[in-house]
């Protein structure tokens, strides 16, 4: 086990994506109006890509085009002093091909979100990484 400066477990690769192949929600930041926006979206990972589904006329489908975003999941347990954390960085666009649309359009990526979802925004990790809580850390008391 790997642990960085403050003592969370460094994550590898494969971890990292295994964990993203498991989780349904995250968080894609982009730049909005040049302000970092974080909005939370339904996603599968295809094991190469996070694929998000939006509307064509959503701030994220225009903001997060052509452009580098950063994508992070997490599971916290607050109360049992536990968890992970995973944070890609990568260039987003939106799928234009009806080849690739097709393939998307199978994979098993439902929105919670109401309204129209006729837009997929894919992203491409570039940089992966990710931290646990080991077990053997202690909570440590709120601070007064």
């Amino acid at each position: 086990m790997h642990l960085d400066h403050s003592g969370m477990e460094i994550l590898d690769d494969g971890e990292c994506r295994a964990l993203l192949g498991r989780s349904t929600v995250g968080r894609i930041v982009f730049t909005l109006q040049a302000l970092p926006t974080v909005q939370p979206v339904n996603f599968v990972f295809d094991g190469e890509l996070i694929v998000v589904k939006t509307s064509s006329a959503s701030r994220m489908a225009t903001a997060a085009s052509d452009t580098i975003v950063a994508f992070e999941i997490d599971e916290i347990d607050a109360d049992g002093g536990r968890g992970w954390s995973v944070v890609t960085v990568g260039p987003a666009r939106r799928v234009t091909e009806p080849g690739e649309i097709a393939r998307l359009s199978a994979l098993p990526l439902r929105s919670w979100a109401p309204g129209e979802h006729d837009q997929f925004i894919v992203v491409r990790p570039r940089l992966i990484t990710g931290r646990r809580i080991p077990e053997a850390v202690p909570l440590r008391a709120p601070r007064s």
